[in-house]
């Protein structure tokens, strides 16, 4: 019997329909539930010799890691993090880009009990002090590839709760002024730690994890999960991704996003299947096309914009039937990509939906519920989710709403977040009346099926239409020229707000007034006329957060600038 099932009670494949699954999905697990005992060094014992990792690095250098060598990793970075002061309830930053002491990071401080807060390499200095003083940082581990280590260390004067720092691949030596070598020290310690006991121990509703949201506008808030986000994963890599034992998942995606907690670690090693890392530095599609092939990769999971990117690299030089279940997330899946995809492959692609304060809360989960090409799928099994209208009452089919999940602070499920770490007014402002929102918005069809509009406040109001940014962007990312497309409100004074695009185009096309009618008359034949952007706008990038999510706020900041310059108000 898969480890899963010892916390669900039934098999992945043993439900009669979504609806049974809906109904009847239950998680149990013991008050003292700890992810890293309880299922690694489970899988370490039980299984010795199962794969849990395949790393591969940007050099094509190989390692291959069993479960019992992680649940060993893990044990002497807990040693050896102790020894040096760390412990339970301190919080730890760790940037270490793929690197695979991430993960004998993550499961070495959860055995601690210790709180890391997993934070990308392309942190500035000033995005340091930031994260170091809001989340009152202990200790940090940094990579020694690239300079991130040398822009902590012009942070580092404004960081004053910060008494550690530990980098790895010879940065120790290499920098010098303090650092401590990760890598030598956690390799020196003893691989058993036993589970500490007393108030030392850990309990399933402590916080384990604390993750810095990637808003569009504001800083980011701390993100607090409990022990049980862990198993909130379950319904991510069994059911979602459909990993498997003996499998290989690969999910696209840096250490630094909450995204790789979704398919690098936690539901992927309760379905007992490896888990593939690829260390690269600058994405290329043929190139994921060739680990695929070579290392025979099991089930896949990256945005659409990868899988496009994929699409124009020439797979069909490639032996790609090693796949057997795909899986998307990020944003809308356009028709052209899927179809595309399913005619190279043979399978389809299944969308999701969460936030960095949930687990995969919206899906399409295979054999339950089939694909509808552009909707994130039916509410996720765990979670009671729905659209709701103004009064907060379920919305009518086809109605715009926000998407909320019903949860009260004390029985809320696995995945979803604790709380706003020193921010009450933020979780209360978000979490009340017994319901979280999203500030997603969206709108259900008759079938269940859900399809995202946008954000709340990215929401554009024009002659008294509601248009959401991601429909409209989604219809001209299909157009050839587009490479990148931001919709948002351009002001106006007869209908509120024009719809506008902002577009970077593709190699090879230059901004021009045919191009601009043409890219209206592309959105008007494939939604309703009166969603097509009357402003379009070239330019030669979009504003991004740090982990790439469009600022369309920016945007609309700089054209209210505009409209106001122009207009004398």
């Amino acid at each position: 019997m898969p480890i899963y099932e010892e916390f669900t009670g039934r098999g992945r494949d043993g439900y009669a329909s979504y609806e049974d699954l809906y109904e009847n999905y239950r998680l149990s697990y013991p008050d003292s539930f700890n992810f890293a005992y309880d299922v690694l060094d489970r899988l370490g014992r039980e299984k010795p010799d199962k794969p849990a990792m395949v790393w591969v690095g940007n050099d094509g250098g190989e390692r291959r890691f069993t479960f019992r060598e992680m649940a060993d990793a893990s044990g002497r970075t807990a040693n050896f993090l102790k020894s040096l002061g760390i412990k339970k309830g301190d919080y730890v930053l760790l940037v270490l880009k793929r690197s695979y002491n991430f993960w004998f990071a993550m499961m070495g401080l959860c055995k601690i009990g210790a709180i890391p807060i997993p934070a990308t390499h392309m942190l500035t200095a000033k995005d340091y002090i930031y994260r170091c003083n809001a989340g009152g940082v202990k200790a940090a581990i940094i990579t020694g590839d690239g300079d991130c280590a040398e822009r902590f260390d012009e942070a580092l004067p404004e960081c004053p709760t910060v008494e550690l720092k530990l980098t790895t691949n010879g940065g120790a030596e290499r920098l010098g002024g303090g650092w401590i070598d990760f890598d030598g020290g956690s390799a020196a310690a003893a691989s058993v730690f036993p589970r500490l006991a007393g108030d030392e121990d850990t309990a399933a509703a402590d916080i384990m994890l604390m993750m810095f949201s990637s808003g569009t506008t504001g800083y980011p808030k701390m993100v607090a999960q409990d022990y049980t986000y862990a198993l909130g994963h379950l319904m991510t890599g069994v059911f979602w991704h459909r990993c498997a034992d003996g499998g290989l998942h690969f999910t696209i995606s840096d250490t630094g996003w909450g995204k790789s907690l979704w398919g690098k670690l936690y539901g992927q090693w309760l379905a007992e299947s490896a888990v593939f890392v690829y260390d690269f530095d600058k994405f290329d599609g043929a190139n994921i096309l060739r680990v695929i092939e070579k290392y025979k990769i099991t089930t896949f999971c990256c945005p659409p914009t990868m899988y496009r990117m994929i699409l124009a690299s020439g797979p069909e030089k490639y032996d790609l039937s090693s796949l057997t279940h795909c899986t998307s997330a990020g944003e809308a899946l356009n028709p052209d990509t899927f179809i595309k995809w399913k005619e190279l492959t043979g399978l389809e692609i299944h969308e999701g939906f969460g936030q960095t304060e949930t687990t995969l809360c919206c899906s399409i989960l295979y054999p339950y519920t089939k694909p509808a090409i552009g909707s994130m799928g039916r509410a996720t099994p765990g979670y009671r989710l729905y659209v709701a209208d103004e009064d907060g009452s379920e919305s009518t089919a086809g109605a715009t709403g926000e998407v909320v999940i019903r949860a009260g602070r004390a029985d809320k499920p696995a995945g979803l977040f604790s709380l706003y770490n020193r921010n009450p007014e933020g979780t209360n402002a978000q979490w009340h009346d017994g319901v979280y929102h999203t500030g997603d918005t969206a709108y259900a069809d008759e079938n269940g099926y859900i399809w995202y509009v946008g954000r709340n406040d990215d929401m554009i109001k024009s002659s008294g239409y509601r248009i959401g940014p991601f429909e409209v962007e989604s219809v001209l990312v299909e157009h050839p020229a587009v490479k990148e497309a931001a919709v948002t409100g351009y002001p106006d004074k007869k209908r509120g707000q024009l719809v506008k695009a902002t577009i970077v185009l593709n190699a090879g096309y230059e901004p021009s007034g045919e191009l601009v009618k043409e890219l209206q008359t592309f959105v008007k034949r494939s939604t309703a006329p009166y969603k097509y952007p009357r402003v379009i706008e070239f330019a030669d990038e979009l504003p991004k957060t740090i982990s790439s999510k469009l600022m369309r706020s920016l945007i609309k900041k700089r054209d209210l600038e505009k409209y106001e310059s122009e207009s004398g108000e």
